[in-house]
């Protein structure tokens, strides 16, 4: 029959047994997966454990280890040399040190024993649960410690192993990792008495085999428990773990037995992981592993203990990097770098060396991780001129990447900063934390307002504190959004927030899940080796080889920690008015030093460099993340308040010298014509409250362009302008008027507002605008951070109480109210209304030049006919609430989708609905000067001095005053308050009387007087006002005006190459989203070639001059700056 085959006859296998020896059973896997933890947890069970085995002798008698303990008075913290200069006093195991805040300097005298003086591995244990420094007998720090059973180790050095007695110290703060919160809960105020148990101080040798079997079981226990329980991968993981366990316990934990297990794990891990080589495979790896240290320059401790918390963590990686040459370490923020520089040269010299090896990588490129919402664009601007500067001046080379990774929300022209500081690339994670929506991409470009992009990574670990588990390499591929474009990922692993970095754990673990890959399979690949910006690159390249990566344009907006932009309201306004400050220092500063161009004499004035460069520095660091959002202790805010009275105790001099300079004097000076000094690039009018020459206040008509303004002390009723009128029409309502509103005020909120112009209310009926409205804020945890969705369901109106006219005309008007918000807290608010002039149409472009210097005034018709038109209250306010909210709202009478906030340069729009869940997300949002509402032929601008919460909820604005959090500052922003803001309504759809009458609110006329002659004040005039800008759109913003970084008579020669000659920086934008054609001239300043530059003001494009001026093209919100090279 076809298809037969020949069959063979074979025998059984001898080898196979013919009879059953025994039931064998299925092993039930959950419980041989449950029995592995048995091995290595602290428990019942661990001194039957492998926990057992980590030391073959822990010393720590008397006679080797001998203690004393010096414990510096009122919480000082001394330097070595201070500190060791005092006599200690005997100290020993269980004594406790304290309190919160305090420093205890240790003395040590350590002999080893000659018991163990051949041991492989000695170590120092050090733990009284909380942190230290160990100090070399000459005053060299070494290492840092944490406690609480983490980086309680420091190896001893082999010399030591000499029978002889050595001296070391340790430097003791009476904080934990994360300062001194009282129980588990560590944003709570910190405890002011806690106190620490010194428990641990010992010689002990180290059982480095039983260590590494340690990490091995730890990577393949991850697999059994993490691996997909239907892979073989999983099921093998599981019984290699069982057999080591076996194999253990069947040797009674020998060191055979040890050395047996760890020949089983690599069955699983390879036989490379012991060291770097592991690495040294052609396998392609697609999950970067980085070391990284987030340290909060202040959060729930105070600077000083942060300055000691970098050179702990730094000092430590320095030494991993000596043991592990796989190792790469990127740490941010220049002013920490630079007060390791000040206060530890050694450990400085030490992180350099290690910048030039490659091994530590500076990156970021800001002078600190700070907030993005509020700063100024000028400040986000220094952030990056200072940083980078620094960056450079030390270590030679500017940052490429921007590295974010904790900051709170991501305003929209951070990626055009970013292309003009020279960084084309953007670290983040924050936005995982999101609570509403889930952030679709990975890795994507971002989009600015003007079209700029940067590359920008968020790992897909969701952390910038991996503790580099088996589940952190295997999260960077599961959790990854953008794979479809690339695979490829950052882990960023060590502790941080409160410092730490990487420890030796985690790079053996990385090690090990290496190996895994390689030797099993499934595991991601992870390497080391290479930096942040090797990551990047490779980005890039796949970039421009035709990768088309992602679009998201707009700003990375933060679905959480919304409470922030309110939070410490006088923080707030201290970095509103410092930023102001140092905006008007600088113009009149440059202007100082370039007098002798028009007077042909030098007048010994120099450009205050150190100075400026002292309080930008003072004003930056409090722009940290958790300093201005006001998410820190009290203890940084009393830090913040201190160095903000340096700030402007400083500035009021420097002010005060650069006016002097250009001749002008105290307005309470017996001599000289009474001026008012505008610093704001165009024409402005209005009515001013000022000190009069003859005591008390005054009002007067200032008026005039850029520079010099002139002052009219209004006496009596301004020729030409229409009264401002106040009348009480019933009682406890009033009526306000001038030529343009009437307004209605009941109890303090306003229940009418018409426009005569645009014939106009802007009050629906029944409504009231500048009502103020208090909210229960119980956030789900984050008290100083959050205000959830839900408190908008808690809305209680205030009713104001009794009301009474405190101005009455003719040239002011105004009403005052006091409201009472409970028994400890009220506000005052008072209305004002100024005069104004008859309505009178004149061109956006159209300026008001104020050249005369003789009285009368020569300006018809007077331009209070043309400026903004603000109705300004201003508040004082008492506040001792818990947990409440305070906003200010404003129903309108316009509707539209979306309302628009200043932002950094430029305007974006957010809606005013709640259509999906994105748009809901938004109900609280960050703004600067102003917030708008407008329809096509009309709008509202609100404007305020210092505030930066705002919502739009349909037709209704609201402004958020004050929160009252108890946590982690049990008083945070208990006490006393002042604020304004402003109702400008408006005609059309917002526009440049919105971004002008935003900067006007802010940046007041200063009122001063000038000793000179009245041709030397023509002079100074024409001085003030060389640098105009001008376009058709009126869109183009001259925001800023400085001295050459570089320029040999400002440079202070740190490192970086200097010009010669005098130059002018001057910085434009686009203020309202158009492409702008324009022009900016220079006067009568001998401008010889200019150049345009970035944000680090080298020079980029030389540009062509014609008649004392150069045409100027700007993009959308584009930013650029200008070298004026005299």
């Amino acid at each position: 029959m076809g298809g037969e085959t020949q069959m063979t006859s074979s025998t059984a296998s001898a080898s196979y047994p013919k009879l059953a020896h025994r039931p064998v059973g299925k092993q039930i896997h959950n419980i041989y997966r449950d029995r592995l933890r048995q091995f290595t947890d602290n428990g019942q069970y661990q001194q039957q454990s492998l926990r057992a085995k980590f030391y073959h002798a822990r010393i720590h008698d008397s006679t080797h280890v001998k203690l004393s303990v010096y414990s510096p008075p009122d919480l000082e913290r001394p330097t070595f040399k201070e500190a060791t200069s005092h006599k200690f006093s005997p100290a020993s195991l269980g004594d406790s040190f304290g309190p919160s805040w305090s420093t205890h300097w240790f003395r040590i005298h350590l002999t080893i024993p000659s018991s163990i003086e051949s041991d492989e591995h000695l170590e120092f244990h050090w733990d009284a649960n909380n942190e230290g420094l160990i100090w070399l007998e000459d005053g060299t720090p070494v290492h840092g410690l944490t406690g609480g059973g983490e980086r309680v180790e420091w190896i001893l050095p082999e010399e030591w192993r000499d029978g002889k007695e050595h001296v070391f110290y340790v430097e003791m703060a009476c904080n934990g990792m994360f300062g001194n919160a009282p129980g588990g809960d560590s944003i709570q105020p910190p405890n002011p008495d806690k106190y620490f148990t010194l428990h641990t101080a010992d010689i002990v040798s180290v059982d480095l085999e039983a260590r590494a079997l340690y990490i091995d079981f730890w990577i393949i226990g991850d697999a059994a428990r993490e691996f997909p329980e239907d892979s073989w991968e999983e099921h093998e993981a599981l019984q290699v773990c069982n057999s080591i366990i076996d194999v253990f316990i069947e040797g009674n934990g020998s060191q055979e037995s040890i050395r047996e297990g760890r020949n089983l794990a690599q069955k699983y891990v390879g036989t490379k992981v012991d060291s770097s080589k592991v690495y040294d495979t052609d396998y392609e790896a697609i999950v970067s592993a980085v070391g990284h240290c987030h340290i909060d320059t202040c959060w729930l401790w105070p600077w000083a203990e942060t300055k000691r918390k970098i050179a702990r963590s730094w000092s430590n990686q320095c030494d991993l990097m000596d043991r592990y040459p796989e190792h790469r370490f990127c740490c941010s923020q220049a002013q920490q770098y630079k007060w390791l520089e000040q206060l530890y040269p050694s450990v400085y010299d030490r992180v350099k060396e290690k910048v030039k090896q490659g091994t530590f990588q500076p990156i970021g490129g800001s002078w600190v991780e700070h907030d993005t919402n509020m700063p100024s664009g000028e400040s986000l601007t220094r952030q990056f001129l200072y940083g980078q500067r620094f960056f450079e001046s030390r270590f030679g080379q500017r940052c490429k990447t921007f590295w974010l990774p904790d900051t709170f929300g991501y305003s929209t022209q951070l990626p055009q900063l970013c292309r003009l500081a020279g960084m084309s690339r953007f670290f983040t994670q924050k936005l995982s934390w999101n609570n509403i929506n889930n952030f679709p991409h990975t890795t994507f470009n971002w989009v600015a307002l003007d079209g700029s992009q940067v590359i920008c990574h968020m790992a897909p670990d969701n952390t910038y504190t991996a503790e580099a588990h088996f589940g952190d390499v295997k999260r960077s591929v599961t959790q990854h959004k953008s794979m479809d474009q690339d695979a490829t990922s950052l882990l960023v692993f060590g502790k941080g927030d409160g410092g730490g970095g990487p420890t030796w754990e985690h790079i053996e673990k990385l090690r090990r899940c290496r190996g895994i890959s390689d030797q099993v399979g499934l595991l991601p690949r992870v390497k080391m080796g290479d930096s942040v910006d090797d990551f990047f690159a490779r980005l890039e390249k796949k970039a421009e080889n035709g990768t088309e990566f992602v679009t998201w344009y707009g700003e990375l907006y933060f679905e959480l920690h919304r409470g922030t932009y309110t939070t410490q309201s006088n923080n707030k306004w201290n970095n509103r008015k410092a930023e102001i400050l140092l905006h008007d220092i600088e113009y009149f500063a440059t202007m100082a030093t370039l007098k002798d161009t028009i007077k042909g004499e030098k007048s010994g004035y120099s450009y205050p460099k150190k100075d400026l460069d002292d309080m930008w520095e003072a004003v930056l660091l409090c722009q940290f993340h958790d300093c201005l959002p006001g998410s820190a202790i009290e203890m940084c805010y009393d830090d913040s308040d201190e160095l903000y009275a340096k700030v402007f105790d400083t500035g009021k001099k420097l002010l005060e010298d650069a006016l002097t300079t250009l001749g002008f004097v105290d307005i309470n000076s017996s001599e000289g014509r009474l001026t008012g000094l505008n610093t704001l690039p165009w024409s402005r009018a209005s009515i001013e409250e000022f000190t009069s020459p003859v005591g008390g206040s005054t009002h007067g008509l200032v008026v005039g362009s850029t520079g010099l303004a002139y002052v009219d002390l209004l006496q009596s009723q301004l020729t030409g302008i229409s009264d401002a009128y106040i009348e009480e029409t019933k009682p406890g309502t009033f009526l306000l008027s001038n030529a343009r509103f009437r307004l209605e005020v009941t109890a303090g909120a306003i229940t009418s507002l018409y426009d005569t112009y645009e014939r106009r209310q802007l009050v629906p009926p029944g409504s009231k605008a500048n009502q103020l409205v208090l909210y229960d804020d119980k956030p789900l945890y984050w008290q100083a951070w959050d205000v959830e969705v839900y408190h908008l369901r808690s809305r209680t109106e205030l009713q104001g109480g009794e009301s009474k006219i405190v101005e009455s005309g003719p040239n002011r008007v105004a009403v005052a109210t006091t409201t009472k918000i409970s028994e400890k807290s009220w506000i005052r608010t008072t209305i004002s209304l100024d005069a104004l002039g008859p309505p009178v149409r004149t061109s956006d472009s159209k300026t008001l030049p104020c050249t005369s210097v003789v009285d009368p005034c020569p300006l018809a018709p007077c331009p209070l006919a043309s400026s903004p038109h603000a109705i300004t209250v201003s508040a004082e306010a008492e506040w001792h609430e818990t947990m409440k909210f305070l906003k200010v709202e404003f129903p309108t009478t316009i509707h539209n989708t979306d309302a628009t906030y200043e932002t950094q340069y430029g305007l974006v729009r957010r809606p005013t609905h709640y259509n999906t869940s994105w748009d809901m997300a938004k109900f609280e949002v960050c703004c600067h000067r102003f917030a708008d509402l407008s329809d096509a032929n009309y709008g509202l601008s609100i404007l305020n001095d210092s505030k930066y919460g705002f919502a739009t909820q349909g037709s209704t604005m609201r402004l958020s005053l004050l929160r009252a959090p108890k946590a982690p500052d049990a008083h945070a922003d208990m006490g006393r308050h002042v604020m304004k803001w402003g109702l400008l309504p408006h005609q059309g759809p917002v526009g440049q009387e919105s971004v002008r009458a935003g900067f006007e609110f802010n940046y007041p006329v200063r009122i001063t007087r000038f000793a000179g002659k009245d041709e030397e004040l023509a002079e100074v005039g024409a001085l003030l006002r060389s640098l105009t800008v001008e376009s058709r759109s009126g869109g183009l913003v001259l925001d800023w005006v400085k001295r050459g970084e570089d320029d040999e008579d400002v440079s202070r020669r740190e490192g970086l190459p200097v010009r010669e000659g005098r130059s002018v920086v001057v910085r434009v934008y686009d203020a309202l989203g158009a492409w702008t054609r324009g022009s900016l001239s220079w006067g009568a300043l001998p401008v010889r070639k200019v150049w345009r530059t970035n944000l680090l003001e080298d020079d980029e494009v030389e540009v062509p001059t014609k008649n004392r001026s150069i045409e100027v093209q700007v993009r959308a919100f584009e930013v650029v700056t200008w070298r004026l090279q005299l």
